[in-house]
């Protein structure tokens, strides 16, 4: 696999900003600082509840809102709210790995968002993320009624759903954050050809 260099990255960062002014500047360096910042550190976000929080935002709004941004000069209400189902699945990622991490991050004094609320709560959260995704993408058919081909994906919830619910094991919750992963890739890519038919 290539690896972008500081150089390639540069000439890309150059373009960017080039089509859409310094705000993709103040995105990539604020990017960048929560990465650092989410496990490095004097205050590591992740381990001060912080972290689904974050993600949610970057992989979420930021990131959808700001590729609109570049490719169409603007931020539309449309992008806004379908930012939001992506950011849920991806924080549902995060929440299967702090379910299964829960018993060594207690250990080891890493205060997240699950050690805070609770395991039990931690999989009820998951449930709700994955479920606020696809109620998010039905509303968004009132607008755009193609946005229920991300509908297409939900025979892809039951395994990891099941899973982050009920499992105890490692492996079992480890396939559920493979699924999970696979479930955010399918959905997106269904939700974003559904607003772009």
């Amino acid at each position: 696999m290539h690896r972008i260099q500081p150089v390639e990255a540069n000439a890309l960062g150059s373009v960017l900003i080039a089509q859409a002014g310094w705000p993709v500047v103040w995105i990539g360096a604020a990017s960048i600082v929560a990465g650092i910042a989410y496990t490095a550190g004097p205050w590591p976000l992740a381990y001060h509840g912080l972290g689904e929080l974050f993600v949610f935002a970057f992989f979420g709004p930021v990131a959808v809102c700001g590729t609109e941004m570049v490719q169409a000069g603007r931020v539309s209400s449309l992008a806004l709210w379908a930012s939001l189902p992506v950011g849920c699945l991806a924080t549902a990622i995060l929440l299967v790995n702090n379910v299964r991490d829960f018993d060594g991050d207690r250990e080891m004094r890493k205060r997240t968002l699950v050690v805070r609320i609770g395991r039990r709560a931690g999989r009820v959260l998951y449930a709700g993320m994955v479920g606020v995704a696809f109620a998010v993408a039905a509303g968004l058919a009132m607008v755009a009624p193609a946005a229920l081909l991300a509908w297409l994906a939900a025979p892809l919830v039951g395994a990891p759903l099941r899973a982050v619910l009920h499992a105890t094991d490692g492996p079992a919750l480890n396939a559920a954050l493979a699924a999970t992963a696979r479930l955010h890739l399918v959905f997106g890519g269904l939700l974003a050809l559904g607003l772009a038919w």
